[in-house]
C-alpha cells in the first residue's frame, strides 16, 4: 500500500474575505489551506522551464494549495497573499533585499492586507460602479482573476507579434477591467470605447480608484532614510523572493 505523507498545513485569510467569489466555490469562504514547501516545491523552482516562460510562482503557489479551488478564478490581490503566505511557509518571515545600495531586511508577517470595503459590494458580485469625472459616463468595473490576466498576456504579446513597437498594456487592461459603459455591456462597444472615447484623465481616475479600493496585500512598506523621514519602498518579487540562493 502506497504511504501517503501528511505536511503542515496553514489557513491564509483572502484579503476579499471570499465575498466576491460565487456561492457554492470554496473560495467563498475567504480561507485557503496551504502547506509547508517540501523539496518538491524546490524543484519547482529551479525548473528552468517554468523560469523562462515566467509560470514558476504560479506553479509554486499551485503546489502548495491544498484547498480544491480552480487557480484561474483567484483574483489578483487574493493570489498576491498567496504569495506572500507561500514564502513565508517556505523560507520564513525574514526577507532581504538590496534597495539603492542598502540590505533592506522585511518581516513578511508585518505587512497586513487591505481588505474590501462591503459596504461597495452590489448583489454579491464582482461588479462596482464608478462615474468618470470628466465624460460624466458610469461605467461599471471588476476586479482581474488569474484568468484575466492571462488573457491580457496572451493579447499582449499577440499585439508584439503585429508590431514590436506597440505599447498598449493600459487600454488592453482597461478592456478587461471595464465591464460596461453607460449600461452598454457589449464587449467590442467598450474596447471601441477604451480606444476612441475614453480620456486619459478619466483612465487615471479610473485606475487610482481601483488601486485604492481593490482587496489586496500591501507590498509597500515605509523605510526610515537617515534624516528621519520615511520613503516608501516597494517589496520586490521575483524568483529570489522565494529562495535568495536561486539564480534569476
Amino acid at each position: 500500500m502506497e504511504q501517503k505523507y501528511q505536511f503542515p498545513t496553514e489557513e491564509v485569510t483572502l484579503p476579499s474575505k471570499g465575498l466576491l467569489y460565487p456561492e457554492g466555490s470554496p473560495l467563498r469562504k475567504g480561507v485557503i489551506e496551504m502547506k509547508y514547501m517540501t523539496a518538491k516545491e524546490e524543484d519547482i523552482l529551479t525548473n528552468q522551464n517554468y523560469i523562462a516562460n515566467g509560470t514558476v510562482i504560479d506553479k509554486l503557489i499551485k503546489s502548495l494549495i491544498v484547498t480544491p479551488i480552480d487557480f484561474n478564478d483567484l483574483l489578483v490581490g487574493d493570489k498576491n497573499a498567496l504569495l506572500v503566505a507561500a514564502r513565508i511557509l517556505g523560507y520564513g518571515k525574514n526577507y532581504s533585499f538590496d534597495y539603492n545600495g542598502e540590505t533592506i531586511e522585511v518581516d513578511l508577517t508585518e505587512i497586513e492586507d487591505k481588505p474590501l470595503d462591503e459596504s461597495l459590494i452590489n448583489k454579491g458580485k464582482n461588479e462596482f460602479s464608478y462615474m468618470l469625472p470628466t465624460l460624466k459616463k458610469e461605467i461599471t468595473f471588476k476586479f482581474l482573476t488569474h484568468k484575466d490576466e492571462k488573457a491580457i498576456d496572451a493579447e499582449l504579446k499577440g499585439l508584439k507579434k503585429i508590431n514590436k513597437n506597440a505599447s498598449a498594456d493600459v487600454s488592453t487592461r482597461l478592456k478587461h477591467i471595464i465591464t460596461s459603459v453607460d449600461g452598454d455591456y457589449n464587449k467590442p462597444s467598450i474596447r471601441k470605447f477604451v480606444d476612441n472615447q475614453l480620456l486619459a484623465i478619466d483612465s487615471r481616475a479610473l485606475r487610482k480608484h481601483i488601486a485604492e479600493i481593490q482587496p489586496d496585500t500591501n507590498l509597500v512598506f515605509k523605510h526610515e532614510v537617515k534624516n528621519g523621514d520615511f520613503i516608501d519602498i516597494n517589496i520586490p518579487i521575483n524568483l529570489n523572493f522565494f529562495w535568495p540562493d536561486a539564480t534569476v
